[in-house]
């Protein structure tokens, strides 16, 4: 009896177009079918499906034929993703990063044609590792760029954090109250007896928040 064939290396394929004018035509999506049929066809891969997604973001999120996609690749029905350009599935070096994270962890192979990003070749995972460190410089230089200019904000005497809630008139009654002689575990005793709102909308006063809210007036 002759020996079963192996069974095939199953893929999925994703598309995707940016307007509802391109997903009504079609245009541009079946540029990208072909692309992926015909390199899963030239590697003699079985191709499961292929997902849409019209009028989605630019990030990952909110694109149901993605989520589908890889459920099926992690649900163990395909063994690896095929785009035909990178823009398709992600305009973002972090969000690409972050999904081929995913698929590390996952189990499963981010084959994207137009970069031959292929981590189910050695040659294709060193480009993935490559933009994996991109990704990961891209993410540090944005921190630096936001704490330099926090930093920058700051010395020019910029109030950082969230704005103050508290209404100037609830300030005003804590600092009279301060200047009357009572310590803070009073003054938080006597709001919470009148009902007064804290910033946050809340209820109970702490002769700690007290102390905050006194020392921000004057200004330390």
């Amino acid at each position: 009896m002759a020996p079963s064939d192996p069974p095939k290396f199953r893929a999925v394929g994703y598309v995707r177009v940016s307007t509802e004018e391109q997903g009504d035509s079609g245009l541009g999506l079946e540029a990208q079918r072909l692309a992926i049929s015909s390199e899963t066809q030239r590697r003699g891969w079985e191709l499961v499906d292929i997902y849409t997604d019209t009028a989605s973001g630019r990030t990952l999120n909110r694109r149901p034929g993605l989520e589908e996609a890889l459920q099926t690749l992690e649900t163990g029905g395909a063994a690896a993703l095929v785009v035909a350009k990178l823009d398709r599935l992600s305009r973002s070096t972090m969000d690409f990063s972050s999904l081929m994270e995913r698929a590390q962890r996952k189990g499963w192979a981010p084959v994207v044609l137009d970069l031959g990003v292929d981590t189910t070749t050695p040659a294709g995972e060193l480009v993935a590792t490559v933009m994996m460190g991109v990704a990961q410089w891209e993410r540090r230089a944005i921190g630096q760029r936001t704490k330099e200019a926090l930093a920058v904000r700051k010395a020019e005497g910029a109030t950082l954090g969230r704005p103050r809630q508290l209404p100037d008139s609830v300030r005003k009654r804590i600092s009279r109250l301060r200047a009357r002689g009572k310590n803070y575990v009073q003054i938080a005793d006597v709001l919470n007896a009148q009902g007064v709102a804290t910033a946050q909308g809340g209820r109970q006063w702490y002769p700690s928040t007290v102390r905050k809210i006194l020392l921000s007036s004057q200004g330390t």
